[in-house]
């Protein structure tokens, strides 16, 4: 496509050692590396925003972010960004053999589909040699994803041997079964560790609880500091209305202010 291709030759522009940009050239892959992180979740603001827009812009942010990486690669005669498009290419294919492959037919996708994609991705980590014929169900798991999405993945990896709860009432059991060990400590006053031991618990099990009803647990935390931050600012606007500023208002009648902002949505 010509558009990738203008794409590219920019990119090589920015690195070029006698014209290109000082900044662009001053980076490696672990410097832009938070910058992904950043676009990605841009990315994903722009949707929640239902800003189409931006999310164009966004994308083009985010896709500059795998040229920049492949080009150093480049550079350094390790990959290119052909090899990375040809590569998820063939591990589509690969992962969706009810899609590309004729032999297999739509009366059974349905129940081998699960099944299918999970062995693929477990032979595909022992062929990078991440994992071994032998490696546990939760080998694998990228330690720098964010805790309750590495939560999430980590509960589905052990729900596909068989360690689940079979009903999602049960997790609410152990959700209120962690707050009641949460509640003991503070009873017992017993520090700080272990306070953390058991909110950790308690965030896990409600990652779970997350799970189970097919939510993202991401997603809910950052619409519930939305909300947050939206019943807050109303509060805020109450005080400056009031003529008294919101450290002096008092709690009771900040509580009331922020009951207000909630009934009004």
């Amino acid at each position: 496509m010509d558009e990738m291709k203008k794409l590219l030759e920019v990119m090589v522009r920015l690195r070029d050692p006698e014209t290109g940009c000082p900044w662009d050239l001053a980076q490696d892959y672990r410097s832009i590396a938070p910058c992904t992180i950043e676009e990605a979740y841009e990315v994903v603001d722009a949707i929640e925003r239902n800003d189409m827009a931006d999310l164009c812009d966004e994308l083009g942010d985010l896709l500059f972010q795998v040229v920049f990486y492949a080009q150093i690669a480049k550079e350094e005669e390790r990959f290119d960004f052909a090899q990375v498009a040809d590569q998820i290419a063939e591990k589509l294919i690969r992962r969706h053999p009810h899609v590309f492959n004729d032999a297999i037919t739509s009366a059974n996708v349905e129940d081998d589909h699960r099944v299918t994609w999970e062995r693929i991705k477990a032979r595909e980590r022992r062929d990078k040699g991440i994992a071994t014929e032998h490696a546990g169900a939760l080998h694998g798991v990228a330690v720098t994803l964010p805790a309750l999405t590495r939560a999430v993945k980590l509960q589905k990896r052990a729900a596909h041997v068989g360690f689940d709860w079979p009903d999602i009432s049960q997790v609410l059991d152990k959700v209120e079964e962690e707050l009641a060990e949460v509640r003991e400590v503070l009873d017992q006053q017993q520090g700080e560790q272990r306070m953390r031991h058991e909110v950790g618990d308690l965030l896990l099990a409600v990652s779970n609880l997350a799970r189970h009803a097919n939510i993202d647990p991401e997603t809910a935390l950052r619409e519930a500091n939305q909300r947050f931050e939206r019943r807050f600012s109303h509060v805020e606007a109450q005080c400056v209305e009031q003529g008294i500023a919101t450290e002096a208002a008092g709690l009771d009648a900040l509580e009331a202010m922020w009951l207000q902002a909630k009934l009004a949505e």
